[in-house]
């Protein structure tokens, strides 16, 4: 039992007949009477776990914030060590202040500390940089059962299913050539529309047939071609096989003893290899096509002399730097595409999501790997 002068806060502990934990508390639990209580009720505890508490608070005398939160502190504290805690025979004077208190305290939990901006956001970074590398860590292993899978279909190619691939090839590269050639015949415009307002100062407009041959054979035309195909082809593969891993078509393929890398990425993977160089180089004329147009109208320049330069200007090996890309940005494409589509978690929402991450994460790998192919074809001197 513990308890106070009669003018103060006081409390007194006592086991009631119907073995319950009776606490009744009394006196004035304000500010300067209840202070002196904080570290007795830190240390009230009952003997046994699970046992009935009864906290009665009418002998109450007078009542303010800090008297109500510790009386609401030590209830929680009581129900969190697994005892029922009964709040009884309170004054309905006290009681609305009793309730509000509790209410707010927890409604704004006391002392979490607010994180510093610079520290929150330095372990953001490390969180996200983390969680890039697990995700580079796990394309590689998906690249590697992709390359598996491909490898023992080359070796059975019974096992390939020649009209999946016909139908990926047609939805990947029949069905793109009117966006692909109307944009890529626009970049071409753009293009010597602007080399040719710079070009014009010196007297050289000619030369736009250099820059645009250049230009578009060695870089753009296939980058510009493989984010194009990226935003339709790989957001399409995600979008397929994440609807079958919804419907649980995928379970259905693993419970019938079938591959789903085999039935699903493969044929995918193979239709894009084969498509992206055509749609590089159908990219390719469509854009020197436009940049021929612009040069007529623009600089009187014929499309035979434009040819005619054209020919002069660039080699074969310039074209073939651009095509040589063209079959490992459509295995990046499709790899990301059916491995976020994998990934899908059974809802509509996790379609989209990454269905969305599949476009970010092909259109970034495109570009890191296009820088990585200059700079070994500026090593090798090509």
């Amino acid at each position: 039992m513990r308890r106070m002068a009669p003018d103060r806060a006081w409390m007194e502990t006592v086991h009631a007949d119907d073995g319950a934990w009776l606490v009744t508390v009394g006196g004035r639990w304000d500010l300067d009477g209840a202070r002196a209580l904080t570290g007795a009720l830190d240390a009230l505890r009952p003997e046994r776990r699970e046992t009935p508490v009864r906290l009665d608070l009418s002998r109450l005398d007078a009542l303010d914030t800090v008297g109500a939160l510790l009386l609401a502190h030590l209830a929680d504290r009581l129900r969190g060590e697994g005892h029922v805690v009964e709040v009884a025979a309170i004054r309905p004077e006290h009681r609305a202040l009793f309730d509000a208190v509790r209410q707010a305290d927890r409604a704004s939990p006391v002392g979490e500390p607010k994180p510093h901006p610079i520290i929150d956001m330095l372990e953001r970074t490390g969180r996200a940089t983390v969680e890039g590398l697990r995700e580079g860590v796990k394309l590689l292993n998906f690249l590697g059962l992709m390359t598996v899978t491909l490898l023992r279909v080359i070796r059975h190619p019974s096992r390939l299913r020649y009209r999946a691939v016909m139908f990926h090839i047609e939805q990947t590269g029949l069905n793109a050539l009117p966006i692909l050639g109307l944009l890529s015949f626009l970049i071409g415009v753009v293009m010597a529309f602007q080399g040719a307002d710079q070009l014009q100062r010196f007297g050289a407009e000619l030369f736009v047939v250099n820059l645009l041959g250049i230009s578009i054979l060695r870089e753009l035309g296939i980058l510009m071609t493989a984010i194009i195909v990226a935003g339709r082809s790989g957001s399409a593969f995600t979008a397929q096989i994440g609807t079958m891993k919804v419907n649980q078509e995928v379970d259905a393929i693993f419970t019938l003893g079938l591959d789903p890398i085999e039935l699903l990425v493969v044929p995918r993977a193979l239709a894009l290899v084969i498509t992206l160089p055509l749609l590089a180089f159908y990219a390719d004329i469509m854009s020197l096509l436009g940049g021929a147009t612009i040069s007529y109208f623009m600089l009187d320049i014929s499309y035979g002399q434009f040819i005619r330069q054209l020919y002069s200007a660039v080699g074969l090996n310039t074209f073939a730097v651009g095509i040589a890309k063209a079959p490992v940005f459509a295995l990046l494409i499709a790899m990301v595409g059916c491995y976020e589509g994998l990934k899908v978690s059974g809802s509509a929402e996790s379609v989209g999501e990454l269905t969305t991450r599949s476009v970010v994460e092909g259109i970034f790998l495109v570009i890191i790997m296009d820088a990585l192919f200059s700079i070994l074809f500026s090593f090798v001197g090509v």
